[in-house]
């Protein structure tokens, strides 16, 4: 089922409204037009006690696309790094743990973008993409617009043996080389769409 994470709430979609009435608990929403789905996301953003947004449709890359349209639509490459000890790369931003990760500039593609980004947030150099890991969709405002990201997320390699250098002008002013399953302290400080990212990938 597609998700898109509003902070630590979730909006899901899918075809089957019975199904999914059945096994969740939120709010539910048949898609019937644009205009009503903008002004019940405007009501979602304002209710913080409704913490799950189902949204029903036949049609679900319709669905997708119409919801969409309800925000300014960014695209961001992000990288999930690991070491010769097989250890991954994690960095504080702005007082969170992430992985690095930023905006495709224009006519990039998302592999090209996820490792300059990577690049410039960690100031390493010798790293290889070695294979998508999966997509994370999440919304934030920025001067009072509504923003939604795909973040499309990479499996890299870094053979060197330099420590990073942090993009202090990002708002990273830490990192950390992580053993899978030593991730306590990524869990109590992170973000929804990184948990997907390492729970997909095992690691936690």
């Amino acid at each position: 089922m597609f998700k898109v994470f509003f902070n630590d709430r979730t909006v899901y979609f899918g075809d089957s409204f019975s199904r999914a009435f059945m096994k969740n608990k939120g709010l539910f929403y048949k898609y019937n037009n644009l205009e009503e789905l903008n002004e019940l996301l405007g009501v979602f953003s304002e209710v913080s006690y409704i913490r799950h947004l189902y949204i029903f449709h036949d049609d679900i890359l319709l669905l997708i696309e119409e919801f969409k349209a309800c925000f300014h639509y960014l695209e961001a490459g992000g990288g999930l790094v690991f070491n010769e000890k097989g250890e991954f790369l994690v960095i504080e931003r702005n007082g969170v743990w992430d992985l690095p990760k930023g905006k495709l500039e224009k006519n990039e593609d998302f592999e090209t973008g996820a490792l300059r980004e990577v690049e410039e947030e960690t100031g390493l150099k010798d790293i290889q993409l070695i294979s998508p890991v999966i997509s994370t969709h999440h919304t934030y405002m920025l001067k009072k617009k509504r923003m939604l990201k795909k973040t499309k997320w990479f499996e890299m390699k870094y053979s060197g043996s330099a420590e990073p250098i942090l993009q202090s002008e990002e708002g990273i002013t830490d990192y950390r080389w992580v053993r899978p399953g030593e991730t306590d302290f990524i869990r109590q400080n992170t973000y929804k769409s990184i948990m997907d990212v390492l729970y997909f990938r095992k690691l936690i």
